[in-house]
């Protein structure tokens, strides 16, 4: 296993525990710094191990965060809306 994968399993185990741990925010501030982390982290997924690792690092993350991912699905229609 590459060093990216390895990184990948151990965002997606951090993303895990932190979501086991109560929050005052709804876990958004976590979330944010996950987002940060995994961007970069997947490009190397990407660039290391091809693209069909990359699109299931993404699917992956996208799994542990949807919410985000739900809410910017939202925000992208309503602008799609008013345009």
């Amino acid at each position: 296993m590459t060093l990216s994968l390895i990184l990948a399993a151990i965002w997606a185990l951090a993303a895990n525990v932190l979501a086991m741990i109560p929050s005052h925010d709804n876990l958004w501030c976590r979330a944010y710094v996950l987002t940060a982390l995994g961007i970069p982290l997947l490009g190397y997924v990407t660039y290391e191990n091809g693209p069909w690792w990359g699109l299931a690092v993404l699917l992956a993350g996208m799994s542990v965060l949807r919410w985000p991912v739900i809410y910017l699905g939202r925000w992208l229609r309503r602008q799609m809306r008013r345009g």
